[in-house]
C-alpha cells in the first residue's frame, strides 16, 4: 500500500468557468500528495450549490459562514491545540468535543451538542509487515453550513471523499449531511478488504488445520486471528448506533433527503457485522477441532511408545530373572536353557508384535 497521502491541496480560488479542469487537477494531486504529517490544515474551502467557490484560511472561515448559500469544509490532521482552539472558536465549537478530537483514542460514537454533532469513526489498515491491523481515527464535526474533519493516525487520506463529492455537485449541494455519508461510507467500505483478507487466511487455516501438516503453529494464528477479528468489531459494531440515529428524525443539521444514504451505510456495517461473527464462530470450531486433532495424535503417539516399551519389557523381564546369579535355579544347569529363553523372546516379541499390528497400535 502506498504511503499516507493529504486530503487536498490547496490550489487557486475556483470559479464556474474553472470546474472542468478541477477533475484533472485532483487527479494529478492524487498521486503527488505529501505524507499528512507535513501540515496540520490539509485544505479548507467554500462551496455554493454543490460547487468549489473559494479556498479560505482558518481566519476567514467566519465571512463564509455568514453566507446562507455557503458551507464550508475544512481538513485537518492531528492539528495542535492552538490550531483547534482557533477553529472551535471561528465554528463555535464545544470545549468536551475539541478534548476528544485533540486526544483522540475514542470509540465510534455520536454526540449532540447545542449547535453541531460531534461523530467519531475509526479507520483500519491490514499492513503486511509484519502483519498487523492499524487503526486510525477521523473526528467530525457537523453543523448547519459547515464539516470539519480531524485525522489521527490514518494511513488513508480523504482525497478520495473531497474528490468524489466536488465530482458530483448536484449531490454535495445537499450540504454537509451529505459530506458526512461519503466520510462513512468511504470509512466503512476501508473495512471490506480486510474482513475479505482474513475469510481468506481462515481458508488456509482450515486447510492446515485439517491437513497431514497440522501443527502447533496453528493455534497462534487462530489466536492471532480471532484478536484481530474482536478489534474489528470493535471499531464497527457501534457504527450500528450511531447510523441508526442518523437515519431518526431528531438530528439537526441531517435534511431528510439525505437521511436515506444512511441506510446504505447501515446495510454495510450489519453485513460486516455478521461475517465477523460467523469468522468468529468458525475460528472456535476450528480451535476446538485443532486441539482435539491434536489430542487424538498425541494419542496415536503413546499408543506406539506404549506398545514398542510393552516389547521391550517382556525380553528385559526374562533377562533380568536370570540375571540375578542365584546358585538353585535349575535353569542355569540346563543345556537348552540359553536357546529356550532366547526361543521365548523372541516368541513373545513376535506375540505382542502381531496383536498390537492388529489392534491399530503400530
Amino acid at each position: 500500500m502506498a504511503g499516507p497521502q493529504n486530503q487536498d491541496t490547496p490550489y487557486a480560488p475556483a470559479s464556474r468557468s474553472k470546474l472542468k479542469g478541477m477533475s484533472d487537477a485532483l487527479q494529478s494531486l492524487s498521486s503527488e500528495a505529501a505524507r499528512p504529517g507535513s501540515t496540520t490544515v490539509i485544505d479548507c474551502a467554500a462551496y455554493c450549490a454543490g460547487v468549489r467557490v473559494a479556498d479560505v484560511g482558518i481566519e476567514q472561515i467566519r465571512g463564509s459562514l455568514e453566507r446562507n448559500d455557503h458551507f464550508v469544509w475544512l481538513g485537518l490532521y492531528e492539528p495542535e491545540k492552538d490550531i483547534l482552539r482557533g477553529v472551535q472558536q471561528e465554528f463555535g465549537l464545544h470545549d468536551l468535543a475539541i478534548e476528544d478530537a485533540y486526544n483522540a483514542h475514542q470509540r465510534p460514537k455520536l454526540e449532540l451538542y447545542k449547535d453541531s454533532v460531534f461523530v467519531v469513526l475509526r479507520t483500519a489498515h491490514l499492513a503486511t509487515s509484519p502483519r498487523h491491523l492499524e487503526f486510525g481515527e477521523t473526528h467530525v464535526f457537523l453543523g448547519r453550513n459547515y464539516l470539519v474533519t480531524v485525522r489521527h493516525g490514518s494511513l488513508r487520506s480523504h482525497i478520495g471523499v473531497r474528490q468524489r463529492c466536488e465530482s458530483t455537485p448536484h449531490l454535495l449541494a445537499k450540504g454537509p449531511g451529505y459530506v458526512l455519508y461519503a466520510l462513512m461510507d468511504f470509512v466503512v467500505d476501508q473495512y471490506l478488504p480486510i474482513v475479505q483478507q482474513m475469510e481468506e487466511e481462515l481458508e488456509d487455516l482450515e486447510d492446515v488445520i485439517f491437513g497431514e501438516a497440522a501443527n502447533g503453529d496453528a493455534t497462534a494464528r487462530v489466536y492471532q486471528l480471532k484478536r484481530d477479528l474482536l478489534a474489528l468489531r470493535r471499531a464497527i459494531s457501534p457504527l450500528v448506533e450511531v447510523c441508526n440515529r442518523l437515519m431518526r428524525f431528531d438530528l439537526p443539521h441531517i435534511p431528510e433527503d439525505t437521511r436515506v444514504y444512511f441506510r446504505d451505510v447501515y446495510d454495510h456495517i450489519v453485513r460486516l457485522n455478521e461475517t465477523i461473527d460467523a469468522q468468529r464462530e468458525l475460528l472456535t470450531t476450528a480451535l476446538e477441532a485443532h486441539l482435539s486433532i491434536m489430542s487424538h495424535t498425541q494419542n496415536e503417539h503413546m499408543k506406539r511408545i506404549t506398545a514398542w516399551a510393552a516389547m521391550i519389557a517382556v525380553p528385559t523381564m526374562i533377562a533380568g530373572i536370570y540375571g540375578m546369579n542365584f546358585r538353585n535355579m535349575p535353569e542355569l544347569n540346563w543345556s537348552y536353557g540359553y536357546h529356550a529363553s532366547i526361543a521365548l523372546m523372541v516368541g513373545t516379541c513376535i506375540a505382542l508384535y502381531t496383536g498390537f499390528k492388529r489392534s491399530g497400535w503400530l
